[in-house]
């Protein structure tokens, strides 16, 4: 089975995993996976980013295990 890009509304094959985390309630042990299609892959990255959270984009087939802490 195919995965499927996490934007609304979206049914194209997700080629990109979105690594990130809520540096207030995880630690960097606990990453969340939206996955992304090439269209939406920056508007995810950046809809986390502008929040504050870590955010690392991987190829959809290598999600990381842990998030790099964040220094504010």
């Amino acid at each position: 089975m195919t995965e499927r890009c996490s934007r609304a509304g979206c049914t194209s094959e997700a080629l990109w995993a979105v690594n990130w985390r809520n540096p207030r309630i995880h630690g960097a042990e606990r990453v969340k996976v939206w996955l992304a299609c090439d269209e939406h892959v920056e508007f995810l990255r950046d809809y986390l980013a502008t929040r504050a959270f870590p955010v690392v984009v991987t190829d959809a087939a290598a999600p990381l295990e842990r998030l790099p802490e964040v220094t504010a």
